[in-house]
Parts: C-alpha cells; structure tokens; sequence
C-alpha cells in the first residue's frame, strides 16, 4: 500500500511520514488485504477546524473529530482485488490535530503514540472494518488495533490507567 500525507500547520514538527509508513505496515500485519501493492491511501494531518468542516460536509456532524475516514472500495472488492492491475485508491484520512492533541493528553500518552493509534483506526476502517456495528465487531477491531501497536512498542488503548 502506498501512502500520500499531507501535513499541514498546526502539526508540530516532527517525522509523522516515517510514522505512518510504520503504522501501515502493523497494519498489514494484521489486516493483509491492506498488503495489496496496488492500493493507495492518503492521509491529510491537518487542524480541527478543516476536520470540523469535512465532518459536517461529508457526515453531517457539526463539530471536530479526532480522524475521519473516507472509504472508496468496498470490503468485497478490496478483498477480491487481484494484485496485478492498475492502482486503487483505498480511500482517506484526516487527522485533526488540536483534538488529538488534547486526547493524547488526557490518556498521559504521546501526540506521537495516539497519532499512530488513530492513523491506524482510519486504515482498518477504509479496510472495511467498523467498531459501530456491534461489540463483537468492535472487541475484534480492538483486538487488531492492540496488536498492530504492540509492534510498535505502543500500549494498548484501550486499556484503563491504573492508578495508586
């Protein structure tokens, strides 16, 4: 899978290119239909305010998001997809900074580990992988996520603090 980023203010400095390349790979490690050579994706790091606005255009959802994705296969035909042919957009993601930002805090993690985190969500759902249709499909969809980022030395998510 190929990836297009973009990163625009207000995204610190830092080597989010290099971060999301690993992140896709985890994420192949678990979802392989993602390892399809003809496949692209592009991932925008932006601010809340452009994710605000793709979010009430494209969802009817008045207000920022964390990652939206924007997905342009069906599950069917990404998994029928042969691995000779011309290149196929998988779909988008948009990062909204500020939001991701103030969770990454609230969690105690890094801008860094959560950005992984939510690159990470994004590619599963454009993989046609969705938390919201029941628990078991979000346990599963966990269950991917924590492991994708334990290859990455990044803790689970979704496990709650402990506290003294």
């Amino acid at each position: 899978m190929q990836l297009d980023i973009d990163i625009e203010d207000p995204w610190p400095a830092g080597d989010w290119e290099a971060l999301a390349e690993r992140v896709a790979q985890c994420a192949i490690s678990v979802a392989p239909e993602l390892g399809n050579e003809r496949l692209a994706a592009s991932l925008l790091f932006t601010s809340d305010s452009q994710v605000h606005e793709l979010n009430r255009e494209w969802r009817q959802r008045d207000k920022p998001t964390n990652v939206l994705s924007f997905p342009m296969l069906e599950r069917e035909d990404l998994l029928e997809l042969q691995a000779d042919g011309p290149p196929e957009l998988l779909g988008d993601i948009a990062l909204a900074c500020q939001t991701c930002a103030r969770e990454a805090a609230e969690k105690g993690v890094s801008l860094q580990d959560h950005a992984a985190h939510l690159v990470l969500h994004g590619l599963l759902h454009l993989a046609g992988y969705d938390h919201e249709i029941s628990a078991a499909d979000a346990d599963a969809m966990e269950a991917m996520e924590t492991k994708a980022l334990a290859q990455m030395g990044i803790g689970n998510p979704y496990e709650e603090p402990q506290t003294e």
